[in-house]
């Protein structure tokens, strides 16, 4: 008799305690499930340069999703097959076309020291080399031997004022499109330029950070630069060529981001 009694006073505390803890952890419940329906924004040190004409795609809880997103695209067995055999000498002749007629408009010469952004398996760095670009090299965050290096083209991993030429068909695949162009205009030699395939009459493919409706954008985010030339192209899904000349005169010492 005596144990049951002693047995009860620590029953009634363990129940009060139950009682008491359990708003606790229906708060601490509560705010776990704002955190996962709202991801962390991402970095409150970077701009996003968007505007009614330059849209950047939400829906990136960081900058390794957004990697990591790329790397689905970029790493696919099946488009990699693709890129690598049906596409390969198709693609090749396509960019060496666009190439070819970049050097009649002397915006790309046999001595140019040139880069291609985004290369993927390196088609266009291969279609330079056959118009007699022979220093050529691309960057992707998969590296493909020894046409394409490893790169991340938020943040080149070469010196400032190494190339002569640049050229990218993947400005849609910048999560940070001043980021991008930035690290173009840091890595090309005063005189330089850079040529973009952009999509502008139709929406990008899913993989696609941002979706840009003019040329206007473009324009204001090379700052250190002029755009030379603007026309209409049928590459690959892409629609406009765009062309900027950097500055002669420009003073490269805005540092790397």
């Amino acid at each position: 008799m005596k144990a049951t009694q002693s047995k009860s006073p620590i029953f009634k505390y363990f129940l009060i305690s139950i009682f008491l803890t359990l708003p606790l952890l229906l708060l601490l419940l509560l705010f776990s499930l704002k955190a996962a329906v709202h991801p962390p924004p991402l970095p409150q040190n970077v701009a996003l340069a968007e505007s009614e004409d330059l849209r950047i795609r939400p829906g990136y809880s960081s900058y390794d999703a957004y990697i990591q997103r790329q790397l689905n695209k970029t790493l696919n067995p099946k488009l990699r097959t693709t890129w690598t055999t049906r596409d390969w000498d198709r693609k090749i002749q396509v960019f060496a076309k666009f190439f070819d007629d970049l050097k009649r408009k002397k915006l790309l010469s046999n001595e140019s020291k040139a880069l291609c952004i985004g290369a993927r398996v390196g088609q266009e760095v291969e279609a330079l080399k056959r118009v007699g670009v022979s220093d050529s090299v691309g960057i992707d965050l998969v590296p493909y031997p020894p046409l394409v290096i490893e790169g991340d083209f938020h943040r080149q991993p070469f010196d400032d004022e190494t190339f002569d030429f640049e050229f990218s068909n993947v400005f849609d695949h910048a999560l940070y499109p001043d980021k991008f162009v930035m690290e173009i205009e840091r890595t090309l030699k005063p005189g330089g330029v850079c040529v973009l395939h952009v999509a502008l009459s139709k929406r990008a493919d899913k993989y696609s950070a941002n979706d840009l409706f003019s040329v206007k954008p473009l324009v204001k985010l090379f700052k250190r630069s002029e755009m030379v030339r603007v026309r209409k192209v049928d590459g690959f899904g892409l629609d406009t060529e765009v062309v900027f000349r950097k500055n002669a005169k420009s003073l490269n010492a805005i540092q790397r981001p």
